[in-house]
């Protein structure tokens, strides 16, 4: 399946489906109209049901996303600021029920970062470069980083990249956990695609409830986080793909999820 957009490409390939941002000539710097096809590509894969994984990833050999589209940040005023703009899209990713991955293959800047660090897992080529670059431009992120960026790598290494505005390295970003594995800029595509196939031989309640877990259990208590995750699998152990899963183990066969 495919859909054809102007600043999107959009394919399935098995379970994942790929989305690419599409403007390698500006970067992948992404633009309302880029941000509200990114939008409509993630409600495609979200209710195809063959859709196990959705990867994010930039044209090109240069950026990721090099961050906003400085054309449009030089125009926006209080009450479009005030939009959930990129911080919407990031949230989205956070809360949907499949897992989601960054494949960053170049330039991860700004904007492009905060829809990174909405995604479950980043993996990176040896040639991406991170920054929150806005300081410098008279203002501060807008797109969740100056929240999700401590959460992942720490308060040191959040502020010490929210304030001073400087790239890092992918080397330097795997060291402090921003992204989790690096490969050769030819073989990132080849990775996700594996990462894809391997997380859709889990029953397709298991992402789910990971997830929720997860993003529900660090906004609170420890207690209230160990409590959901014991309701949680209370619940997992009433359905039919527990049962098959374990049958499966057993017999040394393959499961036939059911999704039930």
């Amino acid at each position: 399946m495919s859909a054809t957009f102007e600043n999107v490409l959009y394919e399935v390939r098995g379970p994942l489906a790929l989305i690419t941002l599409n403007r390698p000539s500006k970067r992948n710097a992404i633009s309302l109209g880029t941000l509200e096809e990114l939008h409509q590509a993630v409600t495609l894969a979200e209710h195809d049901d063959a859709v196990r994984v959705l990867a994010f990833t930039g044209a090109g050999d240069k950026a990721f996303a090099s961050g906003s589209d400085l054309a449009e940040v030089e125009h926006r005023d209080l009450k479009k600021a005030l939009e959930p703009i990129v911080q919407g899209l990031a949230e989205r990713l956070e809360r949907l029920p499949k897992p989601t991955i960054a494949a960053i293959n170049g330039l991860c800047y700004g904007g492009g970062l905060e829809v990174a660090l909405g995604c479950d897992v980043r993996v990176a080529s040896e040639t991406a470069a991170f920054a929150t670059p806005e300081g410098k431009l008279g203002i501060i992120p807008g797109g969740g980083a100056t929240q999700r960026l401590p959460r992942i790598v720490g308060r040191g290494w959040g502020m010490h990249m929210l304030l001073m505005g400087e790239p890092i390295d992918a080397q330097q970003a795997l060291s402090i956990g921003l992204v989790t594995k690096l490969t050769a800029p030819e073989a990132l595509l080849d990775e996700v695609q594996a990462m894809a196939e391997h997380l859709a031989t889990f029953a397709p309640f298991v992402p789910r409830f990971m997830k929720a877990m997860v993003h529900s259990g660090m906004e609170a208590s420890l207690v209230a986080g160990l409590a959901l995750e014991k309701f949680a699998q209370g619940a997992l152990c009433e359905t039919e793909d527990k049962k098959e899963g374990l049958r499966a183990f057993l017999e040394k066969r393959p499961p036939q999820w059911q999704g039930r």
